[in-house]
């Protein structure tokens, strides 16, 4: 499959060069609007039907559309272009280009596998290659925050197969880690610091607590790992407790961070942490928590023998002349939901480095592979 180099390349460009910082993140950031209506208008010139999205106010995706023949498989090429922060980039928005790596936000996370999404959709249409099935880019909003982008799109449309193109340097990627965000409160009693016969201490039972804790967190790294993800973790990532220096803390909060590993649930990872409670609770008398789950993400695991992976798998080895590496990645993606709605999908993406970082760059033969690979996927996926 023929790529156009030149539209590729200056497709990357112009998508790193427009600020889409998520405003969710950053709060006055622009988000998606005018990025969504670059690259509805490119793809519309490359002959896709083309759908502009908000699936809330000012949060723009882009769905656009290579109609097959029909009775054939359909598959989704999936990336987003909404971005982190730029503080302390050098050039957050440059494009510009040295030894091979072209550079600021987004390039390597991830408008490099976005522009190489629409150069495949571009080389398809522009081959008059004839699918039974259609082909979908899917430019979604939100993915580094909510993922409202792909959770809307999987409310519009049904497609039978996916590729999600978070960088993955061309290797296959078949599991990510998900996660669990999980509050404790423990509760305490206020009173004057001179009165200790009428305070109980909140800080102090968290203390008991978060020792508790970290016997949990040893014992997670030390379980039997996932073949490709490795074992599951958490962290306390926020604590907050106390009402004045003379004043027993009437409560206490630590927010954890769960992550967890494909065959673990929210309900398994929360329970450990509720026996946790429920042991000092039953030693103290004193000891009172709860525990609040308030926000989870699956993870995401695909079988090797899956239609999906194998049409990728023979395009890579295709493209790249050796067999396609299988791998797992510790970050969540939107793999997941897809997966979960009944999609089958992999994971493949462009190389690169510098995500969420101050100096952030793609590869841009990389990115040239991966429009050939996703190319040769679709036709072997959707013949």
């Amino acid at each position: 499959m023929r790529i156009d180099r030149d539209y590729t390349l200056e497709t990357l460009a112009r998508l790193v060069r427009i600020n889409s910082i998520n405003p969710t993140l950053v709060p006055g950031a622009p988000g998606e609007k005018e990025i969504a209506t670059f690259i509805a208008g490119s793809l519309r010139a490359c002959g896709l039907a083309v759908e502009i999205l908000e699936p809330v106010p000012a949060r723009t995706s882009v769905l656009a559309r290579l109609a097959g023949t029909g009775g054939g498989r359909s598959l989704m090429l999936n990336a987003h272009c909404d971005t982190v922060d730029v503080q302390g980039m050098a050039e957050p928005f440059s494009g510009a280009t040295r030894d091979g790596k072209l550079y600021g936000r987004g390039a390597y996370d991830m408008k490099g596998s976005l522009a190489a999404c629409m150069a495949a959709a571009k080389a398809l249409k522009d081959s008059g290659t004839r699918l039974r099935g259609d082909v979908l880019v899917a430019a979604v909003a939100d993915e580094e925050y909510g993922s409202l982008g792909t959770t809307d799109m999987l409310k519009r449309v049904k497609v039978d197969g996916a590729i999600v193109t978070e960088p993955t340097a061309l290797d296959v990627c078949l599991a990510h880690k998900g996660y669990l965000w999980i509050e404790v409160e423990t509760a305490g009693r206020a009173a004057h610091g001179s009165r200790f016969e009428l305070g109980i201490d909140a800080n102090m039972k968290m203390g008991q607590f978060l020792a508790r804790l970290g016997e949990l967190e040893r014992d997670l790294r030390s379980r039997p790992p996932h073949p490709l993800v490795g074992p599951p973790s958490l962290h306390a990532a926020l604590l907050k407790g106390g009402a004045g220096l003379s004043t027993y803390a009437p409560s206490s909060t630590v927010q954890i961070e769960r992550r967890t590993v494909p065959g673990e649930t929210e309900a398994l990872a929360t329970a450990e942490i509720q026996a946790i409670v429920d042991r000092l609770a039953g030693a103290d008398a004193d000891f009172h928590a709860t525990v609040r789950p308030f926000f989870a993400r699956d993870p995401f695991e695909v079988p090797a023998s899956a239609r999906i992976v194998m049409a990728v798998d023979r395009a890579v080895a295709g493209v790249r002349g050796r067999p396609a590496a299988h791998i797992g990645e510790t970050p969540w993606m939107d793999a997941a939901l897809l997966q979960a709605a009944g999609v089958e999908t992999v994971v493949c993406g462009a190389g690169g480095a510098g995500a969420h970082s101050s100096v952030e760059w793609v590869d841009v033969e990389s990115v040239i592979q991966l429009a050939e690979i996703l190319a040769e996927a679709a036709i072997d996926y959707c013949a």
